[in-house]
């Protein structure tokens, strides 16, 4: 390590070839080569991107709950609490109908869909979504699903809102200890240092991870899958990167902080998202590098996890967008009123599927059944595609949460300013870029 003539020591750009994100890199391109070139043996990749993501769902229900418990522990005011919960979900309602909005003007406007020829691509079996998307909860249910039959089924079922429903309680109960629960909290933080530094370990296979998930995706869809459907992929990621830097850039600007920069902040994250197709791979990192960031441990506990299941900006932009598409490329002229009835349809259906795995594709059944205008076998004709847009919008959904975590905490006044400052001159000096 060198330093300065006054002594402080500088810290030396790392090579790229260290860098993990370099690595998830060089591992998506090798799993892309290995599928356009040897599908069959790509496809038996599948256990390494599957095995991955079921070590890190191992640890999401543990690291949720102890970073709750403590973060609302130390908080002891159970008013501020209630208080950070409700400003979340209003800013999740308000940022998720933009997106919704913003797929459906788009889809309008650009019009992907129309004198799409159905016949030339290959469709797939969708009873399986339709199936789910039959099941997707009505507002009672979904609510009264929130509550699991008992404290350890919803840690065994994963179920995301449940486990922060039990860690919500559990923090209020210490935190109404007192004095007594202090040496509990305290317990839970050394406990929840373990579990991230086991994280940390699993973190070390992402490279595995993502060249297994890349390598399957294109073994078993090939890359020429995408191909008939390029205008909807394009319009789509032109939308969303469109409502990161239109929607989300002037909220950030609002509350002083770059969009740009806390993309960059978010680089290794968004990568790893991007191979693997899952943003919940890098939830448990996402809690620990919020905290780097500057935002409280309260606010990270509460509005991260709570913004998994209700603030999905990323996938709210492509509902809308293959709502229309299927209605353009069957020929189906959507008044305006029916694409606003559509509209809330969306805005209900979004939630009654939170925390389901796959939930995108099925909310969209439910929707299409709802409506009883479209056709239902028109989402076999995204299944190419919808495994390239779920790493797309899955970026989106970490950037939206990641904002909304910033905005709350300073709203909330739970953010560090100096200790943010420290974190954008360490990334963007181990970068080589000497200026903020």
């Amino acid at each position: 390590m060198s330093s300065t003539a006054a002594g402080a020591p500088v810290s030396q750009p790392r090579k790229f070839y260290k860098n993990q994100t370099f690595h998830v890199l060089a591992a998506i391109v090798l799993g892309i080569w290995l599928g356009a070139f040897y599908p069959e043996s790509a496809v038996a990749m599948k256990p390494l991107g599957d095995g991955f993501i079921r070590m890190i769902k191992m640890v999401i229900g543990p690291i949720i709950f102890l970073t709750i418990v403590t973060g609302i522990a130390h908080v002891g005011d159970i008013k501020k609490v209630g208080k950070i919960g409700g400003i979340a979900l209003i800013y999740f309602e308000i940022i998720t109908t933009l997106g919704l909005i913003l797929g459906m003007v788009a889809m309008n406007v650009f019009k992907p869909g129309a004198g799409f020829d159905t016949e030339h691509v290959i469709k797939g079996d969708i009873s399986h979504f339709v199936k789910a998307g039959e099941n997707v909860h009505s507002p009672v249910d979904f609510l009264m699903n929130i509550i699991p039959d008992n404290i350890l089924g919803a840690f065994v079922g994963g179920d995301l809102l449940q486990v922060l429903f039990i860690s919500i309680l559990f923090g209020i109960a210490l935190s109404a200890l007192g004095e007594k629960g202090k040496a509990v909290a305290a317990s839970f933080e050394k406990y929840s240092a373990l579990i991230f530094r086991v994280m940390g370990l699993i973190m070390k296979l992402a490279p595995i991870g993502a060249f297994g998930a890349m390598a399957f995706t294109i073994g078993k869809f090939g890359i020429g899958s995408a191909l008939p459907l390029c205008k909807l992929l394009l319009v789509a990621c032109g939308s969303m990167i469109f409502f990161v830097f239109v929607i989300l850039g002037p909220v950030a600007h609002y509350y002083k902080f770059s969009i740009w920069r806390f993309v960059r902040y978010l680089e290794d994250e968004l990568i790893i998202v991007l191979g693997t197709g899952s943003s919940e791979a890098v939830l448990p990192r996402m809690l620990e590098k919020m905290q780097q960031f500057g935002c409280s441990q309260p606010v990270v506990g509460l509005v991260l996890p709570t913004g998994y299941s209700f603030n999905l900006a990323g996938s709210s932009i492509y509902l809308a967008m293959c709502v229309l598409f299927i209605s353009q490329a069957y020929h189906v002229d959507l008044s305006l009123s029916q694409q606003l009835s559509i509209l809330g349809i969306l805005l209900l259906t979004s939630k009654g599927a939170a925390g389901v795995v796959g939930s995108a594709f099925i909310v969209l059944a439910a929707t299409i059944s709802a409506t009883g205008i479209l056709p239902i076998e028109g989402l076999s004709l995204l299944l190419g595609i919808d495994r390239f847009m779920s790493s797309v919008r899955a970026m989106i959904n970490l950037i939206g949460n990641g904002v909304a975590t910033v905005v709350i905490a300073k709203i909330e006044n739970e953010f560090d300013g100096k200790k943010a400052l420290a974190e954008y001159r360490e990334f963007f000096e181990d970068e080589g870029i000497r200026h903020i």
